[in-house]
């Protein structure tokens, strides 16, 4: 497993020449209806991690049709495209997510999503419900105008579309995770990385960023609590792995509450899958429950963990049962380089104005472009989709039927890209 720790004691010497930016505004103009075009495509036909076949297919076509070095399967379902510029410089990577979750749409809108998939042997509605197809379609309006402008570029300019950051199904591997491991990094000779996420809860036109760790490591857990079967009228003859697991819930959350040092970063524990039983009047033998860890630090990340087991194993032992614990970890820390973060600030700022680039808090949200910023040095900001007066309280969260992205300004996207490149090629 790739360790963040040794980011933070790792310095990016880093400075800019003073240099003229090509002006790209022309070309971004001209290619914004195109972004919403494709981004409403990709919306109405969603495909879930690692079986973006036609996602993939749509991306390398346009790809292709710009004369870009075009890779296909890359980490199962991925698309890498390769931009040498016109002059030497270094190689820039670019990276978006393509893939959708299992999540019905309750949006009122034309390109609404009517799909369904089999998830993990269900049959299940598609939607893309965090804003992936964004994130896709300003990456490809990116390869267009830079593509266009291939003479002034100075370096390598690599377009990474990850499929699976939504995690891959059960017994698969994919994501960033694969693409690292498979050696897309070293292959391409990639030596920075920049992505964006999308966010429904900010306002169009504004890019928010934070310095050092901005989203959190993603552990799964499984518990598996055995008890003795009984008939639901004499619990006494046997051991209630129900209640049992109860009792483990509410250790779990002292853990986070009484355990964990939460001025120096936030942890989260949540339950979210409970399954036990198949009567009403059966006290079951085992109960099963599985949920996810979220921490913005790599040592208390492991003090959780062993937290989490020492907590499970205890207590059910008090109460006569047995618990197995499993931790699989999903994402590490979205880590972004203080230096870089620092150098490419006026980068965002030239693309929205001074005024809509903000810092904010890390969130405990997860990213497994957190593979890529533990290997090389990696800028990951926000781009706002909600629209315009909006309450952010009134806007529906990613992950929900009710996600809404407002694209009318994705050209702020696709302007952030275009001077990253341009800006990060005159560094000394």
């Amino acid at each position: 497993m790739l360790l963040i720790s040794a980011i933070a004691l790792t310095a990016l010497p880093f400075s800019l020449k003073a240099q003229n930016t090509p002006n790209y505004l022309p070309l971004v103009q001209q290619v914004n209806p195109k972004v919403i075009e494709w981004r409403r495509h990709l919306h109405q036909f969603p495909e879930l991690s690692n079986r973006e076949f036609n996602t993939a297919k749509y991306i390398a076509a346009h790809l292709k049709s710009l004369g870009l070095e075009v890779k296909e399967g890359i980490a199962k379902t991925g698309v890498v495209a390769i931009l040498k510029g016109g002059q030497p410089g270094p190689v820039i990577g670019l990276r978006a997510d393509i893939d959708a979750l299992p999540v019905k749409e309750r949006v009122n809108i034309p390109f609404a999503s009517k799909v369904r998939a089999e998830y993990n042997g269900d049959t299940v509605h598609v939607m893309h419900a965090c804003g992936h197809d964004s994130h896709t379609a300003i990456l490809m309006g990116t390869a267009e105008v830079l593509s266009k402008m291939k003479k002034d570029i100075a370096g390598t300019v690599v377009f990474v579309f990850q499929p699976a950051e939504e995690g891959a199904p059960a017994g698969e591997e994919g994501g960033a995770y694969l693409m690292v491991k498979e050696g897309l990094l070293e292959q391409e000779k990639i030596e920075v990385m920049f992505g964006l996420h999308i966010n429904s809860q900010t306002e169009v036109g504004t890019i928010k960023y934070t310095i050092g760790s901005t989203m959190a490591s993603s552990d799964w857990f499984t518990i598996r609590v055995k008890g003795k079967q009984t008939h639901g009228s004499q619990p006494w003859g046997g051991i209630d792995p129900i209640v049992t697991a109860s009792q483990i819930i509410g250790g779990l959350q002292t853990i986070v509450s009484r355990q964990s040092q939460l001025t120096k970063a936030p942890v989260v524990i949540t339950v979210g899958k409970i399954h036990a039983g198949v009567r009403e009047n059966i006290i079951p033998e085992e109960l099963v429950m599985s949920g996810t860890i979220r921490t913005l630090d790599p040592a208390m990340q492991t003090d959780v963990h062993e937290k989490i087991k020492t907590t499970a194993i205890n207590i059910a032992r008090a109460c006569g049962a047995t618990a197995e614990v499993e931790i699989d970890t999903k994402t590490l820390v979205t880590y972004n380089w203080p230096d870089l973060t620092k150098a490419m600030l006026p980068s965002l700022e030239k693309a929205a104005g001074k005024g809509n680039v903000k810092e904010t808090e890390w969130t405990t949200g997860a990213e497994d472009f957190s593979f890529f910023s533990a290997k090389i040095p990696s800028l990951f900001f926000f781009l706002g989709g909600m629209p315009k007066g909006m309450n952010p309280k009134d806007a529906a969260p990613h992950h929900t039927p009710d996600f809404f992205i407002d694209d009318s300004m994705l050209d702020v996207g696709v302007k952030a890209f275009c001077q990253l490149v341009f800006d990060y090629a005159k560094r000394k």
